[in-house]
This record gives structure tokens, C-alpha cells and sequence, in this order.
């Protein structure tokens, strides 16, 4: 372990309690936003790739893949139904024709936002019930998770 003296027990201890913690809060923030969210809910697969081309406007289908950690062709695919669905939006590359550059519609844009907005309300609303002791510590978290979340994948951005 380079550059930590963190004793095995703990890190073992942080590890196996992250690997359990996170997938059940992402599963019960899900849930709580379907139970509220007016419209269908995209594939999580979709909404992973709207979510990537919102923040990254213009990214092609090659760099979604590889942010994402999907086969370029599983990522066409997407790709493709998203746009059948009004979603998504293709536009070639001036240069290289063979590129296209993807971009959410005005509708695939405000229903992202929408469920952000919805994902911060549930967080802000549970982040209340917390000791300001509990508030500190998850603030203080939040580079050290944003640092593992690059060690463990290293193209996020």
C-alpha cells in the first residue's frame, strides 16, 4: 500500500464497508427518485449515457465508451435508440465525417436536470437527519471518494 500506514484491519474494515454501503444508497436514492420522477425511466444503461453526454456536450461515441466502461458498439447501440426516442442527437464531425459528436435535445436536457434535482432533494432532506459530527465527516469525504473514484476508474473525469 504506497503511501499509507493505515493498518490492513482498517482499510480492509473501509473497504468492505464502502463495497456494501454504496450499492444500497444508490439503490434506495434510485427507488425514491422512480416513486417521484413523472416520466419512464430510462435503462440504467441510457440514463448513464444522458447523464455523461449533460456533462460532456459534444463527446463522441468512442470517449462515452470509454468513460462509461462499455464496448463502442454497446454504446451505438444506445446511441441509436436514444435518438429513435427524441433523446439524442447526432451531429457529424466537420473534419471526419466517420465521427459523430453527440448532444441531448432541449427535452433529454430538462428531464436529466429534473432527476438531479430530484437526487439533491432526497440527499439534502437525509443529510438533515444526520449529527452536524455526521455532516463534517461526508463533507470531508467527498475528495477523498472523488480521489478513489479516479484510482478505480482512471478515465472518469
Amino acid at each position: 500500500m504506497t503511501g499509507s500506514s493505515t493498518p490492513r484491519r482498517d482499510i480492509d474494515r473501509m473497504a468492505s464497508g464502502l463495497a456494501a454501503c454504496l450499492p444500497v444508497l444508490h439503490r434506495a436514492l434510485d427507488r425514491q427518485v422512480t416513486a417521484r420522477y413523472p416520466h419512464p425511466k430510462p435503462p440504467e444503461g441510457q440514463l448513464a449515457l444522458l447523464r455523461y453526454v449533460a456533462q460532456y456536450e459534444g463527446v463522441t461515441v468512442r470517449e462515452a465508451a470509454e468513460a462509461l466502461l462499455m464496448k463502442p458498439n454497446n454504446v451505438s447501440a444506445l446511441v441509436s435508440q436514444l435518438v429513435e426516442q427524441g433523446d439524442l442527437e447526432r451531429r457529424r464531425d466537420s473534419a471526419d465525417k466517420r465521427v459523430a459528436h453527440l448532444h441531448l435535445t432541449a427535452t433529454a436536457r430538462e428531464r436529466v436536470s429534473e432527476v438531479r434535482e430530484l437526487e439533491t432533494a432526497f440527499i439534502r432532506h437525509a443529510l438533515t437527519s444526520l449529527t452536524e459530527g455526521q455532516q463534517g465527516a461526508l463533507g470531508s469525504a467527498m475528495d477523498a471518494l472523488d480521489a478513489l473514484t479516479r484510482h478505480l476508474h482512471p478515465g472518469a473525469r
